[in-house]
């Protein structure tokens, strides 16, 4: 099973400050939903809770919840380790695990990484949550997509597609 991290990150590679995401974007948001659509998406407590309660779990996706806590999410698998999210996933014949966040998260599951699906916001944000820096030497860019910004979109962005050399 391959593991893949989704995640959109500012130009300091910010990804949220005080829970919250930084940006409203339709078309990383539609990107977001492609590329994690029927997939089991692990994420942490305060990433689950960031996402409003009406998507909440995600539809379309098994939810894993990694968290120190006792409380069960409602529709989702909760678990204590990523070894036990990792074995859900396998048990349950996944083959693309979708990591959604938080920094955390990303952090600890970027050396174990296949993929990482980017969206670069070009602007520089205040935030307190950040993405690990991608070291060029282990990743080289399968696929790069600039997007201009427009009425729906406050800032250009890239996306761009990453995988273990």
């Amino acid at each position: 099973m391959k593991i893949s991290l989704v995640v959109a990150i500012a130009e300091n590679n910010a990804i949220g400050n005080h829970g919250d995401l930084l940006w409203h974007l339709p078309k990383d948001m539609k990107r977001f939903k492609e590329i994690t659509w029927g997939h089991y998406v692990l994420m942490g407590r305060k990433t689950f809770k960031s996402i409003p309660e009406k998507f909440r779990p995600l539809p379309g996706r098994p939810n894993i919840v990694l968290t120190n806590s006792t409380r069960n999410f409602e529709g989702c698998f909760t678990v204590a380790s990523i070894v036990d999210a990792i074995a859900i996933a396998k048990q349950n014949g996944e083959s693309e695990l979708m990591v959604i966040g938080g920094g955390k998260i990303y952090e600890q599951l970027l050396p174990m990484a296949d993929k990482i699906y980017l969206t670069i916001v070009h602007h520089t944000f205040e935030a307190d949550t950040f993405f690990p820096a991608i070291d060029n030497e282990e990743w080289i860019a399968e696929t790069k997509e600039f997007i201009h910004s427009d009425e729906k979109h406050k800032y250009d962005m890239t996306f761009v597609d990453f995988v273990r050399k």
